[in-house]
């Protein structure tokens, strides 16, 4: 553990401290190492990193905001014996065999673990036990679960945030970047040694295995239907035809965006997809006399953009979307009171008895069971079924519900639904 590097000037101030103050970490203990970037380096972080012992600390910078991709473009590791390693993944992408083989068989130790485990596994890098500490935090009750302030709480070190979203595509990667990389891993296995305490202490700690295996096996997350849907300001067009031209222009920025490798908003902003779609230019100069559209950037691919425009101007009647998503299952809770009132009144009490369980036992309540599970429980509900707690649990169950959440939450909710 680090030493404090601060102390009271004199006994009075001391007295009058009512709360311990968080000693700044600002360096690794070990300095900023080299980035890993060749194979022959790899092989000797993987040589370093297998004669270490305990659990593996892991962090990776990807540049969100700035790339299409979710890929790690800094991967931070960091095992007792063995020290931090600074791994470049995108030179050595196709040659980190020798490392796979060294840490995917240990245990893992990520904040916020299914931010970076999608990335990883494109490079090969897969864990064997994972321990989420962010998850931790959230099962054992604590209001802000950040890795800054988990850290301070539990160990007693401040964390300076500052290039979390950053560009981390970028290269050379400055010196500042790579050490606050470095610390982002500098304490995760003390950090998992106190929360292992915590949660055992509040008889947790089997809850939360439950929930990390469930994350490390999950995979990346499906992609949503109709992503499109989801631009800025869509609902204020008003006709089926501008809706399909605003689909159009979507898809046609999503293609470029994946080609390079660059954030759809950097290649046009969703305002002016709406613009385009709701004036519907005809040809480059009024396309062009757009805002945005004739910025240097855009202009690159005015054909494009028309051309887009065009094919939803020449669609079929049958071909444009629906002013609304087709529902594919309960439609949204604030229309429950008019369209079925009792599936209303099984929420509203569904959701005031997970409250109540989730205060008694210290765990947020979209933790203790999906959302999303309640609302289909209470929507589909037959108020005829004869066993309410078996119907309950095969529900939970079919929908991914942990163990330790279907024997906690499935009696709460079986009790609501038979009493309504």
């Amino acid at each position: 553990m680090h030493d404090p590097t601060t102390a009271p000037d004199s006994p009075a101030e001391s007295a009058t401290t009512t709360e311990p103050t968080a000693v700044p970490l600002l360096a690794p203990r070990d300095g900023v190492p080299d980035v890993v970037a060749t194979p022959e380096a790899v092989r000797r972080a993987a040589a370093a990193l297998a004669g270490g012992t305990g659990p593996l600390s892991v962090d990776a910078e990807r540049a969100s905001g700035f790339r299409y991709s979710a890929r790690a473009y800094l991967i931070q590791l960091r095992r007792e014996g063995a020290g931090t390693v600074l791994l470049d993944p995108i030179p050595v992408a196709g040659q980190l065999a020798p490392l796979a083989e060294a840490i995917n068989p240990l245990e893992w130790v990520l904040h916020s673990a299914d931010q970076d485990l999608p990335g990883l596994a494109e490079v090969g890098l897969r864990p064997s036990v994972l321990f989420d500490t962010e998850l931790a935090g959230r099962l054992a009750g604590f209001e802000r679960v950040g890795l800054a302030a988990i850290v301070e709480r539990t160990l007693g070190f401040e964390l300076r945030k500052g290039h979390g979203a950053a560009d981390w595509s970028k290269r050379p990667l400055p010196e500042a970047w790579l050490n606050y990389a470095a610390l982002d891993v500098e304490l995760l296995v003390e950090l998992r040694a106190a929360m292992v305490d915590e949660l055992r202490a509040q008889d947790k700690l089997e809850w939360a295995r439950e929930e990390f295996e469930h994350i490390r096996l999950a995979g990346p997350p499906k992609p949503k239907p109709d992503r499109w849907r989801r631009t800025s300001h869509v609902t204020t067009l008003k006709s089926t035809r501008q809706l399909a031209a605003v689909r159009a222009l979507w898809q046609a920025r999503e293609d470029i965006a994946r080609k390079r490798d660059i954030s759809p908003s950097r290649i046009l902003p969703d305002s002016a997809i709406i613009d385009a779609a709701g004036k519907d230019p005809r040809s480059i100069e009024a396309l062009r006399a757009l805002p945005v559209f004739g910025g240097p950037r855009q202009r690159r691919y005015s054909r494009v953009w028309l051309g887009a425009l065009e094919s939803a101007r020449t669609l079929d009647e049958s071909e444009l979307p629906p002013r609304t998503p087709p529902i594919t299952g309960p439609p949204q809770a604030s229309r429950w009171a008019r369209t079925d009132p009792e599936a209303a009144e099984r929420l509203t009490a569904a959701r005031a008895a997970l409250a109540d369980l989730s205060e008694a036992v210290a765990v947020p309540v979209e933790n203790l069971v999906s959302p999303e599970l309640v609302r289909r429980l209470c929507w589909d509900w037959d108020p005829g079924s004869e066993d309410a707690a078996a119907v309950v649990d095969q529900v939970l169950a079919a929908g991914g519900a942990r163990g330790w959440q279907r024997t906690l939450a499935g009696p709460v909710l079986a009790k609501v639904l038979a009493d309504h």
